[in-house]
């Protein structure tokens, strides 16, 4: 037992709380946690000082817990800029990717054991870009899921599930700031502190709730999935593009989007510190003759400087001159299921086995006491929906549900009441 659980222990015997009504809580407030067991580790940031955390982590024992901070919102891309990591026996390490841009000899020297991470999904690509890539992986956030707790953050599972307090404030600051504060490095090196001890009280609850084979399935199509592939037109996702209707407008939203994208690669900023969503939309929208009319859209203010604006016309001049046959059509081509809104009209059949099939799905989480999404994808059910088998079993629903990714646990859940809503009758 570590330390930590022994100050848990002692804390309470009734720490895990997995759903948002329980009874009044007679448990002390939390315990502050404010300094790592060892103190703050010196950041590694030359090949000499990886070279002894790799000999460390290859000499420690047990899970390693891992996470990784990013500078979303003040850089170009998702890539890590400090990587914590904790293991039995090498203690709490702080590497700094950018003065260690390979950290493969670090992933090796783990080898094939368990990673511990929180929201692994949202790390696991960052560490993918500098070398660290796991066989095998304990993901806390969705444990918490899967046990049912109404608050899965890092912060809310170590307060509800170990009864300690971490400190909060720093997950969205710019950590590519060099040298990097103290106070950061303090909450960073806590990220990982207590990451182990969640982990064990998680495993030994979804035990007891009879769900950790689940929970270990999850974990392994995380670990076996691999890297999405670049998005399809990612201008369409821009934020406000429900205004924009016409083609000629979708031009100069992707020829803006595209040229921002540009520029904030080049000079290594976040898209949204170039120019902002909302004036893209505004400049598709009124389709500036020139820059002059440009300058007085939103987003388009007094402090651009003319050569900024005239970028911009620019693009927007080249979306006006496309010929019709090269304008953007009007969204992507469905891989799927038309949206469920249109099911009525189209195939009210279908539209009734959808209805019974999601009222029976969200029953059966309830019962379950999880997430909807986490029993079973909603697009997964959507595609069931549209296109059953000829002839609906639970062996053929269950053939379906497999092919769209869906685990053994899951479908052993839901075949039966899917099957049934399969043979919901429109009339």
């Amino acid at each position: 037992m570590t330390d930590a659980q022994k100050t848990a222990a002692e804390t309470t015997d009734t720490t895990l709380r997995a759903t948002g009504d329980s009874p009044p809580d007679p448990r002390p407030a939390p315990v502050p946690l404010l300094e790592p067991r060892e103190g703050i580790p010196p950041v590694t940031a030359t090949e000499e000082a990886l070279a002894e955390v790799v000999a460390a982590f290859a000499a420690g024992t047990g899970p390693v817990a891992v996470d990784a901070e990013r500078a979303s919102g003040y850089r170009y891309g998702q890539r890590a800029y400090l990587v914590q990591l904790r293991r039995e026996g090498a203690g709490s390490v702080l590497v700094d990717p950018v003065g260690c841009p390979d950290l493969s000899a670090l992933g090796e020297a783990i080898g094939d054991a368990e990673w511990v991470l929180h929201a692994a999904t949202q790390d696991l690509p960052c560490l993918r870009d500098i070398g660290m890539v796991p066989t095998r992986l304990f993901d806390t956030e969705l444990a918490g899921r899967l046990a049912g707790f109404a608050r899965v953050g890092l912060g809310a599972m170590v307060e509800n599930v170990l009864g300690f307090a971490l400190e909060k404030g720093h997950s969205a600051v710019d950590w590519s700031t060099r040298p990097l504060p103290e106070p950061w490095l303090r909450y960073a090196a806590l990220d990982v502190e207590l990451l182990v001890d969640l982990r064990d009280a998680l495993e030994e609850e979804l035990a007891q709730q009879g769900k950790l084979e689940w929970a270990r399935q999850e974990f392994a199509a995380i670990a076996a999935a691999p890297p999405p592939p670049p998005r399809k037109d990612p201008w369409r996702r821009t934020s406000g593009m429900h205004k924009v209707r016409r083609r000629r407008q979708m031009a100069v939203v992707r020829e803006l989007w595209t040229a921002r994208d540009q520029v904030a690669q080049r000079r290594d900023v976040s898209p949204g510190k170039v120019l902002g969503d909302a004036a893209i939309v505004e400049a598709a929208l009124s389709l500036p003759p020139n820059s002059h009319a440009l300058a007085g859209l939103p987003g388009f203010g007094h402090r651009m400087g003319r050569r900024q604006l005239e970028q911009w016309q620019a693009a927007v001049d080249r979306a006006r001159a496309l010929p019709e046959s090269e304008l953007p059509q009007p969204g992507q081509p469905l891989n799927g299921p038309p949206p469920p809104r249109a099911w009525a009209d189209k195939d009210p059949a279908a539209a009734a086995r959808l209805s019974a099939a999601r009222a029976a799905v969200t029953a059966l989480a309830e019962n379950l006491n999880l997430p909807q999404e986490n029993l079973i994808t909603p697009d997964t059910v959507r595609r069931l929906c549209w296109e059953p088998p000829a002839e609906p079993t639970r062996e053929t629903v269950a053939e379906v549900l497999s092919g769209h990714g869906a685990r053994p646990w899951q479908i052993e859940q839901v075949a039966p009441i899917l099957t049934e809503a399969l043979l919901t009758d429109a009339g």
